[in-house]
C-alpha cells in the first residue's frame, strides 16, 4: 500500500502527494541541501533551507522563491482528526536528538521555564540546522548536552521537570 502524505504551503494551498509520485522525481542532489529537478520538462533548482523535523515543517527554495510546507502523513491525520493533539505532547518528559549531528546552540537553562514551541535547541545535521522546539508548557530540569557536542540519535538532549 503506498503512503499518502497531505503537504500545507504557505497556509494556502493544500495537494496530496503519494510515495510513487516521490520515487518517480526527477532529481539530482548538487549538495546535502541543493537539487537540480526536471519536472514537465521544466528544470527548478531547489534548496532546503530550514527544517524542523518535530513540527514537520520545511523552507523551501525553488528558482529563488521561498515557500513554507508542511508535511503530514495519514497518522499525523488521523491522530489530528481524533483530538489526541492538544494533550499529546502533555506527557513528554524529554527531548532525545532525532538524528546525529552536532549541537550549535542551547537558548535555554536548568530551571528555565519554557512554553510550548520555544526554541530550546539548534541541531545541525548534514549542514542543516534543525531547530528543536518545546513540545509542552513547563519548566526544564535539566540538559545533557553543550555548545559543540556531537550527538547521536535518540540521545538525550533536555528533560523536563
Amino acid at each position: 500500500m503506498s503512503q499518502t502524505f497531505k503537504t500545507n504551503v504557505n497556509n494556502t494551498f493544500e495537494f496530496e502527494i503519494d510515495e510513487e509520485a516521490i520515487l518517480n522525481l526527477d532529481a539530482i542532489q548538487v549538495s546535502d541541501a541543493e537539487f537540480h529537478v526536471l519536472h514537465h520538462h521544466k528544470s527548478y533548482h531547489v534548496e532546503i533551507e530550514e527544517s524542523n523535523f518535530n513540527n514537520k515543517t520545511y523552507q523551501v527554495k525553488v528558482n529563488n522563491n521561498t515557500y513554507n510546507i508542511n508535511i503530514f502523513n495519514n497518522l499525523d491525520a488521523l491522530i489530528k482528526e481524533m483530538g489526541f493533539t492538544i494533550g499529546s505532547t502533555k506527557h513528554v518528559d524529554s527531548i532525545k536528538a532525532p538524528m546525529p549531528g552536532l549541537i550549535l546552540e542551547i537558548q535555554v537553562e536548568a530551571n528555565q521555564e519554557v512554553k510550548e514551541n520555544d526554541t530550546l535547541l539548534i541541531l545541525e545535521a548534514m549542514k542543516m540546522e534543525n531547530i528543536i522546539t518545546s513540545p509542552r508548557d513547563g519548566i526544564i530540569k535539566s540538559i545533557s548536552v553543550t555548545k559543540g557536542d556531537a550527538v547521536e540519535k535518540n540521545q538525550l538532549l533536555i528533560e523536563f521537570e
